[in-house]
């Protein structure tokens, strides 16, 4: 366990040595109290999962994929997959886990997992507490060496395949790419306060009624939801890389017509106000 200006990680890295013939090898597996923005332009060595455990976060990926991260949720990459990831809430905690192994990739194949992949699942479900679970376990263990490790890689897999499914991946990854074209658009009018939902629909050219339904079988958000979610998080950046503009000139270029709007929004989404956010920051 480690402490970094008061936030607590946890992280074990596993020795290859004596696992390097087993066919799936634990690489590292960890836990970030409050998860700090992350950019890895060549992405990482190994498979790598990421999810929630409380809070909230968005992950971008394979240049045009992006997914709001909340708890019951989280994202498998392959290895060398460009990707970022930031909070979009105040304390995002998160856990995750890396691994590689000799079959690992025919085991994801078998497994109908090798893709990067956005996974979903019940609350009750096991995999809200496994990783938490082995990192304990490790924790008060000596033995990180082998089969022990192997072993829990693979048992994390096969948890995630049984109860990560209630989300077609498939399915998501077609509804992001028809969403393209109006997430970009949003990028550029996040400030126009006269935005609604039939604007937002009329720029796919569908109705109201589907957009809804496909931003929340795809994000678990409605569209006015995450449109207000991405001029929170604009609104962060010109908090923290311009400091002279004042919080209601901000708001105003976020498209909030009210500045005291604004301030109870950035702060039920974030837990500080913006003033306290560009203080911390």
């Amino acid at each position: 366990m480690k402490s970094l200006k008061g936030i607590v990680y946890r992280r074990i890295v596993f020795p290859h040595e004596g696992g390097q013939h087993l066919p799936i090898t634990l690489d590292s597996i960890g836990h970030n109290h409050q998860q700090e923005k992350v950019s890895r332009t060549d992405g990482y060595e190994t498979y790598h999962w990421l999810q929630t455990v409380s809070g909230e976060g968005v992950i971008h990926f394979e240049n045009n994929k992006t997914f709001s991260l909340p708890a019951g949720s989280g994202v498998l990459l392959l290895p060398y997959t460009p990707h970022r990831y930031e909070a979009s809430a105040a304390n995002w905690s998160t856990s995750y886990l890396t691994f590689g192994g000799s079959s690992a990739g025919s085991i994801l194949e078998t497994l109908g997992m090798n893709m990067n992949s956005f996974y979903r699942w019940e609350k009750e479900a096991p995999l809200s507490k496994l990783l938490r679970e082995i990192l304990d376990q490790y924790d008060a263990s000596q033995d990180m060496f082998g089969l022990t490790a192997s072993t829990d890689a693979y048992r994390f897999l096969l948890t995630l395949s049984k109860y990560g499914q209630l989300h077609n991946n498939t399915t998501i990854s077609r509804n992001v790419d028809k969403l393209q074209p109006l997430l970009k658009w949003m990028d550029t009018h996040y400030g126009d306060p006269d935005l609604g939902l039939n604007d937002l629909a009329d720029q796919l050219g569908v109705s109201g009624r589907y957009l809804n339904n496909l931003f929340i079988q795809t994000f678990g958000l409605s569209p006015y939801a995450y449109f207000v979610r991405l001029r929170i998080r604009k609104s962060k950046e010109m908090l923290v890389t311009q400091p002279d503009l004042t919080v209601k000139v901000i708001s105003q270029r976020v498209g909030f017509r009210d500045v005291s709007h604004y301030v109870a929004t950035f702060r039920k989404q974030s837990g500080t106000t913006p003033e306290q956010f560009r203080r911390l920051h």
